[in-house]
Order: C-alpha cells, then structure tokens, then sequence
C-alpha cells in the first residue's frame, strides 16, 4: 500500500468518523452536551483559585465566571487559542459519542480504540491558557515553561483527538 492509499484512506476514514455523529438528532444532542462541559471544564481550569472562590460564593455567579474567564481567555491567547479550545471541545464530544458507538456496536473488545483517545484528552487538558486540567493534577510548574502559551500543546491535543477519528473510522464498519 502505496502512501498516497494510506492518506486517502485515513481522509476517508476521518471524514466517516467526524458525520457519524451527526447522523441523528439523538448523537447530535450527545455531541452537544459533551462539548459544552468540556468547553466549560476548560474554561473554568484556566484559573483554578477564581472559579473555586466564584462559585464558592454561589452558583449564581456561574454565568458570570465563565464570561469573565473566557475574555480573558481571549486576552491572553486572542482568537486564535479560543478558538483551539472551541475545537478541541467540539472533537472531543465527537470522539466521546464515536467511542460510545464503537463501544455499543463492537463491545468492550475494542479497549484499544478507547485508550487511544485518552492521550489527546489528558495531555489537552490546558488547551485553554493557565493551569489547565494538567495544573489539577499537579504540573502547573511544567505548564508555565511552556512556549507560545501553551499553542503547541493545544495542536498537540487536537492532533491526537484526530488521529484517534482517522484510525477508527465510522464505528459502524470493520476497518480491517
């Protein structure tokens, strides 16, 4: 198999896998749901101590933490980082609802396929700016050597997220 079969044929599979989802409205609702808690997730991750006190004070200021957080979001990264982390957000609900659906059509054998996608999930865990997902688990010191504001991360992430779509293809059909 020649390289140029090889690219066409992980296009085609990653073309499969990113409309899988959004063949029903049920799959499309789950896509939804999950990429608006991760965007949220990450939003909030980007500074631990304000959203920990803001919403310590009530859940009232939901609303507004998550306005503030992502302007400065904006601020620190411009359109270009928030709009990394609205991608990342969206591929990962993508990846979650594709999982689920490799999950109920192939069972539980395909484990492989499931801890590909952990990868690009943990290590983009501070696709927005900040602390991140990676700060909670301790590695905030590691995040702020980091060049270009965690960008490369970021892509890192994504890359992952689509190489994961692009090997699995549509979970309906058998890849080999």
């Amino acid at each position: 198999m020649t390289t140029t079969d090889t690219a066409s044929r992980l296009g085609r599979q990653l073309r499969d896998a990113l409309s899988y989802p959004f063949e029903t409205g049920r799959r499309v609702a789950a896509v939804a749901v999950v990429t608006v808690l991760t965007y949220v997730l990450l939003v909030l991750s980007t500074f631990p101590g304000m959203s920990m006190q803001m919403l310590g004070a009530g859940v009232h200021w939901f609303d507004e933490t998550l306005v503030l957080l992502t302007q400065n979001t904006y601020a620190t990264n411009g359109a270009t980082g928030l709009g990394m982390i609205v991608l990342y957000a969206l591929l990962t609900g993508i990846a979650v609802v594709h999982t689920a659906g490799q999950i109920r059509t192939t069972g539980v054998s395909s484990g492989s396929d499931l801890f590909g996608v952990l990868p690009g999930m943990v290590a983009s865990g501070c696709a927005s700016c900040g602390a991140g997902l990676l700060g909670f688990l301790g590695f905030a010191g590691a995040l702020a050597a980091l060049p270009f504001h965690g960008d490369l991360l970021r892509v890192g992430g994504i890359v992952l997220l689509l190489g994961f779509l692009a090997r699995a293809g549509d979970p309906r059909e058998c890849s080999l």
